[in-house]
């Protein structure tokens, strides 16, 4: 989805626009509950690990889906990536097949059959929680910490896809970012027995910035996050450009990026996600940060995904 995320849905209170769209909120709200009441899940004959959210965009999907990937083949498992075909999510399919091999249709379940006759033992659903069409073995809900749930309302009038209540259908949270006991007591308080797990963003490659000027910009569903984490690593950042998330760049977007990093002599640096979206011609001007993620617990984290393979 490419689309610039309003302010007000980040505020932690209610606001005068998120008040005005409620009635469109409900009206989504309603539909879904239909849909989820009308949906026959289907079972697969191996298993299904759901990454997925309520929070919409920039909670950590598709970098927790490839380290449960590289998990799951440490296990002698051979897992396969499960996307709903979407073109404007290119680069997060384009990212995954640099790592293995994934599997694209308009309905999941179909997917997932391509997988099994592929030889594939586990599949890595990336996104799908809210699809009620395929059961999971495993569901994980993710998270950031910074953004939390925002406002608290459902899409238009705030961020979330559904209310916080439905992780009652999820077996694990990944946090990404610090512990913060407030927000568990919120996740508590819908269920008690769910298994909470903490996450951080570790950069492969940052010694390569450091000491030189730079320009940075991303177009994800949360470029703050990205900025501050350069910010961490005390990086001489020069500029800061955010785009919508998904943005898909056209070439003089590109060209006017790199005709501002060579006037301030500087290197233009990007997400990977958002490397994969530029124009091959223009890579050679543009530098990504490698990040990978780290799970605190990680052997409690890698226990839970043992019990469903």
């Amino acid at each position: 989805m490419n689309f610039f995320k309003p302010k007000f849905w980040d505020k932690n209170r209610a606001s005068l626009f998120s008040i005005l769209l409620l009635p469109l909120s409900l009206l989504i709200k309603l539909l879904s509950f239909f849909k989820c009441f009308l949906t026959k899940s289907k079972k697969s004959s191996i298993p299904i690990i759901c990454v997925g959210n309520i929070y919409l965009g920039g909670t950590g999907k598709t970098p927790l889906c490839i380290e449960i990937f590289s998990i799951l083949k440490k296990l002698n498992m051979n897992p396969a990536f499960i996307r709903k075909q979407y073109l404007s999510f290119q680069d997060e399919t384009d990212l995954e097949k640099n790592i293995g091999p994934v599997y694209l249709n308009d309905r999941r379940i179909l997917a997932i059959k391509e997988a099994e006759e592929n030889k594939a033992n586990v599949a890595i659903l990336d996104d799908g929680f809210q699809d009620f069409s395929v059961k999971k073995n495993l569901s994980i809900v993710c998270f950031n910490e910074k953004q939390w749930i925002g406002n608290g309302f459902t899409i238009p009038s705030g961020p979330l896809r559904e209310n916080l209540s439905a992780i009652k259908r999820a077996d694990c949270i990944v946090i990404n970012g610090r512990k913060n006991i407030d927000i568990e007591k919120q996740i508590f308080s819908k269920k008690k027995e769910i298994k909470i797990f903490y996450a951080k963003y570790e950069p492969q490659n940052i010694n390569e910035f450091k000491n030189i000027k730079i320009v940075a910009f991303a177009g994800i569903g949360n470029p703050k996050n990205f900025f501050e984490l350069l910010d961490e690593n005390n990086l001489n950042i020069l500029s800061k450009i955010d785009f919508p998330d998904h943005h898909k760049y056209s070439l003089k977007e590109i060209e006017n990026l790199i005709s501002q990093s060579k006037k301030k002599d500087a290197v233009l640096l990007t997400t990977e996600k958002d490397y994969f979206r530029i124009d091959k011609s223009y890579k050679q001007h543009i530098k990504y940060l490698k990040i990978k993620l780290k799970i605190e617990k990680e052997d409690q984290f890698i226990n839970e995904i043992k019990k469903i393979i």
